[in-house]
């Protein structure tokens, strides 16, 4: 069974990088999502239902958060001034179209807890901080164990707040969640290694990918492991260096992964970010040591022969999203190589875009599915600089 899905993919487009025309897409999209403000329209690639969403990840709290990012980049001046009221208003309607009318809703892309935390980046706020809190605190018992929904996202919100404040409360809450993930993890006598298994959507799943499973709490763990005990940190990078290292598989000198442990190796796989080897380079390229250096590499490698998503320009399961392995494996390894292979699927991202504003009439308004993160991934490559929008920065 070959590593990815061939039918799920398209032949890369041959250009020279041209940073100027990377530009100019950054400022048609940002113009263009600015003159649609309140509400911006749903895309026909985001489902059949019209109605505007507002959480982080597909939502206006993540277009409002990239504007506000690419403005303190320096990348675009925006005509109107962003409000932390704006965003604290989307809180009751995104509450509503979620189901979560009761409780605290921390869900780090689909909740409160980013909401808040892009009104604080807006104009920082202890009530805001008092709530945000709040959120972490009451989400580290979370059956769902993931990136998404549950107390790992929430582990990242307090990881992206200490870095912002460096008051001790985000410290503890950080520390609290990994031992609380640490007293989750099951044995897989097979694979011989530690993993979870998540409660999502009505069932027991485990996932290993870059958004639901394994590899996307590693990324936080690896990101704050300054903030673990010295003989903790160790312990995380053991268990994660066995997790991954050992799940992975292997062909012709190339590396992919299945989306669950439970499945059996050797079965159809993704090359996307939230499945596949694209969100477990971009997690773990920044892991200590060597250990993975191997299987990064050949990740990498069958990333850019696999070639392009079908899918579009998207973070999440685009060639953006994919071309961001390619950034981070720049930055572990250096050269030219991996750099140039991210700006080659940048151009082939923005011809993508293109073709999609002309098909269906207008831009795809969001972070993680569509042309905002498509508009941060350009920067990224025109700065050659590796941090995924939301995953490794949030306030700067």
């Amino acid at each position: 069974m070959p590593l990815w899905q061939h039918e799920r993919h398209e032949s890369l487009r041959t250009m020279r990088w041209q940073e100027q025309r990377a530009r100019d897409l950054i400022e048609r999209i940002v113009s263009d999502t600015e003159s649609h403000a309140g509400p911006w329209p749903n895309h026909p690639l985001d489902g059949a239902d019209p109605a505007p969403r507002h959480e982080l990840y597909g939502g206006a709290c993540g277009v409002i958060w990239a504007l506000h990012h690419l403005q303190q980049r320096g990348a675009v001046k925006l005509a109107n001034a962003l409000q932390s009221a704006q965003v604290l208003r989307l809180l009751e309607p995104n509450r509503a179209l979620m189901g979560h009318s009761q409780g605290a809703f921390g869900a780090y892309l689909m909740g409160d807890t980013s909401l808040r935390m892009v009104a604080f980046a807006i104009a920082p706020d202890d009530t805001q901080a008092a709530a945000i809190a709040h959120l972490v605190e009451a989400t580290v018992d979370h059956p769902a164990r993931e990136l998404m929904w549950g107390s790992p996202g929430t582990m990242l919100a307090a990881l992206f707040m200490q870095r912002r404040t460096g008051e001790a409360r985000w410290t503890s809450l950080f520390r609290k969640t990994a031992e609380k993930l640490a007293s989750q993890l099951l044995w897989s006598q097979e694979e011989g290694c530690h993993y979870w298994d998540q409660d999502l959507y009505g069932q027991i799943s485990t996932y290993l990918d870059g958004v639901h499973g394994f590899a996307a709490t590693a990324s936080v763990l690896r990101q704050g492991r300054d903030l673990l005990a010295p003989d903790q940190a160790r312990t995380w990078e053991e268990r994660i260096a066995a997790t991954m290292g050992r799940t992975a598989e292997w062909e012709d000198g190339l590396a992919n992964w299945r989306n669950q442990l439970t499945r059996p190796r050797g079965g159809s796989k993704l090359m996307q970010y939230c499945h596949g080897a694209p969100g477990y380079v971009i997690c773990l390229a920044g892991f200590p040591g060597p250990a993975l250096d191997d299987t990064l590499l050949a990740a990498g490698e069958a990333i850019w022969q696999a070639g392009p998503l079908c899918k579009g320009s998207n973070l999440c399961h685009g060639t953006g999203g994919n071309g961001y392995a390619f950034l981070k494996l720049h930055t572990r390894f250096g050269g030219t190589r991996w750099l140039d292979r991210a700006r080659a699927f940048a151009m082939h991202s923005i011809v993508q875009a293109e073709d999609a504003l002309a098909e269906h009439g207008q831009w795809r308004f969001s972070l993680w599915t569509g042309d905002l993160g498509l508009a941060i991934y350009l920067l990224d490559c025109i700065e050659a600089r590796d941090r995924f929008p939301t995953l490794d920065c949030f306030f700067d």
